[in-house]
């Protein structure tokens, strides 16, 4: 081959593996749109909190739609709140672990406030009349029917402890322990440690009229040390007999070469719902039970992939196809040099692909693992008994090799990878982990889009909207809202969704708070910032930004979820009103801070200068004594050509806007400097500057702190005459009305 022609070749290699700059995904970015603090969402944005007197550890949440009531177990409590209004209307239950219980679990060591009391994990609906609930009983697992009546206007909440039964295998002993669990018909399906030491891990099936069965005891290849986070029913064909069950774990992986120490990867394990356990072997053990890696990482340029192994919280977002729900995961990462979190959504298709593979299997001199070649019995290993498949209608009637395999073939081959094969949403380098995650699929004017509600271990909720793109034949992820829903920063531990009611219930370890799935009038009063919000639940309605509803009727609401252009959306609607301009003021040789902050966050904010109305505009570039910060610019040792109209404008999404105008007016040294004339009419005609002077003392502290966080206090430039009195007088001057503008201003 010629240089020439290998020369070109190399070229157009790399650029097909650069690609199109138009084609790329734009980068993700960790700020959101719009960040919102514990104080302005309980003032402004509906956001309500119920907690109990001496009680803590909201995890188990259950919503139920039809009484309109969210169901929570906490310490030594249950509770039933209004979906509503979480903090009208609630009802108790003291449910304690007995005196008996609490004085045994101290004498074994544990701590008699923080351990020996009865924590509630488990909570499901039964029937239409009774909960069953499930809790640690001082490291003694207890369980309870709750009666609740069969109607809603049925005022009935109330638990008989006489009644109790023994909760072990399905509830913790420990209430630092996690458990995991599925209320199928009359059957419960568990995740859980199954004796005091939290070493005997196990899938349990209890309840029901089948016999109860469970995973081979101390057997690491089954399950190896296991945190079970969480487990759902899905049904595999119409006949329910292919029902399976799914459970979500981490676990130390026992593929992992020896030597490197111990490392957790993400599973999914599935047994059928009608295993009754082996005739000869694995007696009363699951014979259907499989597992599989859980891979969420992202992809290395040079082969070396960022996995995610630590999963966190699992959400089913049902479809119109109940075989084929989309499974949400949220991960973080196990290492200590690189640490992050991600969300990554996995197909059913892709899911049973993984279990229908080849066998992980050690052979060779190394006994490493590799995929199982040699003929694999039938009925396959996993594969429910069924008149779907097969012809045996129960696991008893299995083939002794059947059961052989499945004992010691639990572990397939192939992962499961997500869809996309990265990563949906990510962060990395924040002061937060995901803890948790709840999913709304929205109708908006040009599509459905997926709504993404990630609890942090810092007690915020970022609101994420997944959109599809063509250009990039991806996903393009926006982070919409930062919301400080706990206030004490309690790590978020359950999330609840109400698609009906519009609302989202998190629980932390201090309180449950609820607060609307949207706050369209946070974005802004014009089209333009509605559009940019890209918000599936908010659209303009002509005069404001509000909850979208879809309808057949043609209404004038304006919604550009995909693109998010104003240009094309808003090109009838006025431009933003006359540009608010505030007059300023600054000594010579002074600094002097010009305020201006969009309401966007990721917006872009750009300066340009006039010296006068008829010069030409040229843009403010930063240099030793003009300096950018995120709430404006800071001039520092003003001159007198600063004197001029400044114009502070918003770029966004492609779409520039003014927010305001400044008129900066620079006072010489000399005039500021000047006494008083004799008989001056008015102070505040001869002595508002000194008041600008002490404002102006430090003007750094405008800079200091976060966007939207409060400043730090004004100090005064020098002892007055008489101290405090000149500034009390001119503040007092200020709210009358007075002829002089503020120091600096914002747009809203």
């Amino acid at each position: 081959m010629s240089s020439p022609l290998l020369l070109l070749l190399l070229l157009l290699l790399l650029l097909l593996l650069r690609g199109p700059a138009a084609g790329r995904p734009p980068p993700a970015t960790a700020t959101p749109r719009l960040r919102l603090a514990f104080p302005e969402l309980r003032a402004r944005h509906g956001l309500r909190l119920f907690q109990l007197e001496r009680s803590c550890c909201y995890e188990a949440l259950l919503l139920d739609e039809e009484r309109g009531r969210l169901f929570v177990g906490a310490k030594n409590h249950l509770v039933s709140l209004s979906l509503d209004n979480i903090g009208q209307r609630e009802r108790k239950i003291y449910w304690p672990a007995p005196v008996e219980w609490r004085e045994e679990c101290n004498w074994a060591g544990k701590d008699i406030t923080a351990e020996c009391m009865n924590f509630v994990k488990i909570l499901h609906a039964y029937n239409r009349t009774h909960l069953y609930a499930c809790g640690t009983g001082a490291f003694h697992p207890t369980c309870a029917f709750v009666e609740v009546g069969q109607h809603t206007e049925d005022h009935v909440f109330k638990l008989d402890p006489r009644r109790a039964e023994d909760g072990k295998g399905k509830s913790p002993y420990d209430p630092r322990h996690t458990a995991a669990s599925v209320l199928v018909g009359e059957e419960l399906y568990s995740g859980v440690a199954t004796d005091l030491m939290g070493r005997d891990f196990t899938i349990f099936r209890s309840l029901g009229p089948r016999p109860s069965v469970r995973t081979e005891q101390h057997d690491s290849r089954w399950l190896n040390e296991p945190k079970f986070v969480d487990v759902f029913w899905v049904p595999e064909s119409e006949n329910p007999d292919d029902d399976k069950i799914y459970f979500f774990f981490r676990e130390t992986a026992v593929e992992r070469q020896q030597g490197l120490g111990k490392t957790s990867f993400t599973r999914i394990g599935q047994i059928c719902r009608n295993d009754v356990g082996g005739q000869r072997s694995l007696v009363n053990k699951w014979t259907t039970f499989l597992k599989a890696r859980l891979v969420c990482a992202v992809p290395g340029a040079d082969g070396a992939d960022t996995y995610f192994d630590e999963l966190r919280d699992v959400f089913l977002l049902q479809t119109r196809d109940k075989r084929n729900p989309l499974v949400y995961a949220v991960f973080s990462t196990s290492s200590s040099v690189f640490q992050g979190s991600a969300v990554c959504v996995y197909t059913m298709a892709d899911i049973r692909r993984a279990f229908l593979g080849p066998f992980a299997h050690k052979e060779g001199p190394n006994y490493q693992w590799v995929p199982y070649q040699a003929r694999v019995p039938y009925p396959r290993p996993g594969m429910c008994p069924s008149k779907t498949f097969g012809t045996f209608s129960s696991t008893k009637d299995f083939p002794d090799e059947v059961i052989q395999f499945a004992r010691h073939h639990p572990l397939m081959y192939n992962p499961v990878l997500p869809h996309g094969q990265r990563p949906l949403f990510l962060q990395a380098g924040v002061p937060y982990t995901f803890t948790c995650i709840a999913v709304d699929r929205v109708s908006a004017a040009d599509g459905h889009y997926d709504v993404l509600f990630i609890g942090t271990d810092v007690g915020t909720v970022l609101k994420v909207v997944s959109v599809p793109q063509e250009r990039w034949h991806g996903m393009e992820e926006l982070l919409l809202e930062e919301l400080q829903v706990f206030q004490d920063a309690s790590p978020i531990i359950s999330l609840q969704l109400s698609s009906k009611r519009q609302q989202l219930y998190a629980g932390s370890t201090t309180a449950v708070a609820q607060l609307p799935l949207h706050r369209c009038s946070a974005y802004g009063k014009a089209c333009a910032e509605c559009c940019l919000a890209r918000d599936p639940y908010c659209a303009w309605d002509g005069t404001a930004c509000t909850r979208y509803v879809p309808s057949t009727k043609r209404r004038s609401r304006r919604q550009d979820v995909r693109n998010g252009d104003p240009n094309l959306l808003c090109s009838e609607e006025p431009r933003r009103g006359r540009v608010p301009q505030r007059q300023l003021y600054a000594v010579e040789g002074s600094s002097t801070f010009l305020e201006c902050v969009p309401r966007s966050l990721q917006a872009r904010v750009l300066w340009t200068y006039q010296h006068s109305p008829d010069a030409p505009q040229r843009e403010v570039q930063p240099d030793e004594r003009v300096v950018w910060t995120e709430r404006g610019l800071l001039l520092r040792s003003v001159q007198r050509s600063d004197a001029g109209l400044y114009l502070c404008r918003a770029t966004e999404h492609g779409f520039t806007q003014p927010l305001l105008r400044l008129a900066l007016e620079v006072i010489t040294a000399s005039r500021a400097a000047a006494p008083p004339a004799p008989g001056a009419p008015a102070p505040s005609r001869t002595l508002w500057y000194r008041d600008f002077l002490q404002l102006l003392e430090r003007p750094e502290a405008a800079c200091e702190g976060p966007r939207g966080g409060s400043r730090a206090p004004r100090t005064q430039a020098g002892p007055p005459a008489r101290p405090g009195e000149e500034l009390q007088a001119a503040r007092r001057r200020r709210t009358r009305g007075g002829p002089r503008g503020p120091r600096s201003a914002s747009p809203w």
